[in-house]
């Protein structure tokens, strides 16, 4: 009787294939690494304008690829094209607002001395002891800082352009592939659900969670942003703070913190507003801020995010300051999908044990 051969055994040939499939694709996110970021947008994005590429395809009469291009060219016209043009005027009144205060036209020192000089003694004390109480001194550091930077960034002008393309080019990336995850991605979705080595019941779970953090993410964060954004740049207006629209770009990125973001920029305002006598526009900014702004916070993210991830809203904040922290703009989307897909792998294993 033949003796069996060892390398032809069942087992070692699974173990082997695991192994071979842990390598390459491990080898293959080392290749996606450099435009994971253009990748993971074009999968939010399909994720969220999915709807309307399913309506698409039913006028289209089911040909799905001139729906995907229907949906892309909506995308572009709607979504990416406003936002290119708002960052231009942001970027433009960022410029002009530090040649202002460059040229001595803002001066800050004279602001925040007058913040400074109504509180208490020990709080004038400790920014003595770590040298913020000289206000003159730091303005001038600050534009001596900036003014090295602007030469360290004209020096480096080859690296900036390289920056610049590589931006261009996973933008374009990022479009490219959209077109083909809105076109087959129920197709992915299948071929992935039949991939993974779960109970099918199970697969469908964390995929429709999946799908749905993500979409509930980006909408409620985006819609905040810009109802925050859009408020507290309008209450700058009219009391005539300088760069309302910059301070409301600033208050919109940051109101993807939740509950605490937009409060970092009108709140100091509205302290400073009263220190300098400004009684009634910093009662106004701070009811404004705290009436308004907040209520969009308390009221939409979590009908927007937390009713449809069915995440806590203190672990909404923390995985979204993670993601931030671990992943860039990137974060604000993926931290809270990795929680909500945690939640659902601890669910499930809790099921399947009281199951078996």
């Amino acid at each position: 009787m033949p003796t069996p051969d060892p390398l032809n055994s069942p087992v070692l040939q699974s173990k082997a294939l695991v192994w071979l499939l842990l390598g390459v694709t491990l080898l293959f996110l080392v290749v996606l690494w450099p435009l994971s970021g253009a990748l993971s947008w074009a999968v939010f994005m399909a994720i969220v304008f999915s709807p309307l590429q399913e309506r698409s395809a039913l006028v289209c009469r089911g040909r799905r690829g001139w729906a995907a291009f229907g949906t892309l060219v909506v995308i572009i016209v709607s979504v990416l094209l406003p936002t290119a043009l708002l960052s231009a005027s942001i970027t433009h009144e960022a410029t002009a607002f530090y040649a202002r205060f460059k040229s001595g036209d803002i001066q800050l020192a004279e602001y925040f001395q007058r913040f400074i000089d109504v509180m208490p003694a020990w709080v004038r004390g400790l920014l003595d002891r770590f040298g913020l109480a000289d206000l003159a001194a730091l303005q001038r550091k600050l534009v001596d800082a900036l003014g090295t930077s602007s030469q360290a960034l004209t020096s480096r002008a080859f690296l900036i352009g390289q920056g610049t393309l590589d931006f261009v080019v996973s933008f374009f990336v990022m479009l490219y592939v959209l077109f083909f995850f809105l076109r087959d991605g129920r197709a992915l979705a299948e071929r992935a659900a039949d991939s993974l080595p779960l109970e099918p019941r199970h697969t469908r779970r964390l995929l429709a969670q999946f799908a749905t953090v993500v979409r509930a993410t980006v909408k409620g964060n985006v819609v905040v942003a810009l109802v925050q954004g859009t408020l507290g740049g309008l209450a700058f207006w009219v009391l005539g703070v300088n760069g309302a629209l910059l301070w409301g770009a600033l208050m919109a990125l940051l109101s993807l913190l939740p509950a605490v973001g937009a409060a970092l920029v009108w709140g100091p305002v509205a302290l400073y507003l009263l220190s300098v006598g400004s009684t009634w526009q910093g009662v106004a900014l701070a009811l404004w801020g705290v009436l308004v702004i907040g209520l969009v916070d308390n009221v939409l993210r979590p009908i927007l995010v937390g009713k449809e991830t069915r995440l806590p809203d203190y672990l909404v904040l923390v995985a979204t300051l993670g993601g931030l922290s671990a992943f860039g703009l990137n974060g604000f989307v993926i931290g809270p999908v990795i929680a909500a897909i945690f939640l659902a792998t601890w669910e499930i294993f809790v099921e399947t044990r009281k199951e078996g």
